[in-house]
C-alpha cells in the first residue's frame, strides 16, 4: 500500500541554490547518509526547477535515494521522481496519486493540525509532516507542533515527519515521540561541515 512506508532517518530538503552544478556539489556527498531527498527551490523559475530536479534525480538514482519534489506533482512526473510533498495550497492528494501512481510517495504538510493529518491519511497520503517544532530561519511560521502530536498521529499508521528548526540534540526526543523522519534544511546546508551534520542527525536515531 502506498501509505505504509518502512522508513527511518534524515529527510534532507535542498537549500535554495541558483547554480545547478553547485547544488549537486553540495548535495551529492550527503546522499549516502540520508533516507530521502526533497527538492525545494522557491526562488527558481520553471526552467531552472526542471534542470535541477532532473540533475538531482540522476544523483539520487545512483545512490538509491528516493527523490521527492516539493509542491509540484507535474514536475515530479516529468522527471520521474518517487513522489511529491504537498503544502496547504499545493493541490489534492487524490489528484497527485492519480498522476503519479499507487507506488508514489505523497506527503502532506499538516503543521500543528491532527485533523489535517487525518484527512490526508483518508485521502491516501504516504506520510504526514508536522512542524515547526522550533523556531526556524528557513520558513516563516507561527505554527508550533509538539511531540504529543507525533504520538497522537500514531493512530494513522503513516510515516511521521518532524520539521522546523530541529538541532541534532533534539532528534532523540522526537524519535521517541514517534518521528520516523527528521526533515532538515539549514541544519545541514548551513553547517560548517554538512557531511558531519548529517551524521549528527543520524546519530539521534540510534538506540
Amino acid at each position: 500500500m502506498p501509505n505504509r512506508l518502512n522508513v527511518r532517518g534524515v529527510y534532507l530538503i535542498t537549500a535554495d541554490e541558483p547554480n545547478t552544478q553547485r547544488l549537486l556539489l553540495r548535495t551529492t556527498p550527503l546522499l549516502a547518509s540520508i533516507a530521502w531527498l526533497q527538492y525545494r527551490n522557491k526562488q527558481a523559475d520553471t526552467a531552472l526547477r526542471l534542470r535541477q530536479a532532473s540533475a538531482l534525480r540522476e544523483a539520487c538514482v545512483a545512490h538509491g535515494v528516493p527523490l521527492i519534489i516539493n509542491d509540484d506533482a507535474q514536475l515530479a512526473a516529468q522527471v520521474g521522481a518517487q513522489g511529491v510533498h504537498l503544502g496547504e495550497d499545493d493541490g489534492e492528494v487524490t489528484a497527485a496519486r492519480a498522476l503519479l501512481g499507487e507506488q508514489a510517495i505523497i506527503g502532506v504538510s499538516c503543521y500543528d493540525e491532527i485533523e489535517r493529518a487525518r484527512a490526508a491519511a483518508a485521502a491516501g497520503a504516504s506520510y504526514v509532516a508536522f512542524g515547526a517544532f522550533f523556531p526556524t530561519i528557513t520558513k516563516q511560521t507561527t505554527r508550533r507542533a509538539t511531540p504529543a502530536l507525533l504520538q497522537q498521529a500514531a493512530e494513522l499508521h503513516l510515516a511521521r515527519v518532524a520539521i522546523g528548526g530541529i538541532a541534532p540534540a533534539q532528534v532523540p526526543a522526537l524519535v521517541t515521540a514517534g518521528a520516523d523522519l527528521i526533515a532538515v534544511v539549514s541544519g545541514v546546508y548551513a553547517a560548517p561541515d554538512p557531511v558531519a551534520a548529517v551524521q549528527a542527525y543520524r546519530a539521534g536515531f540510534a538506540g
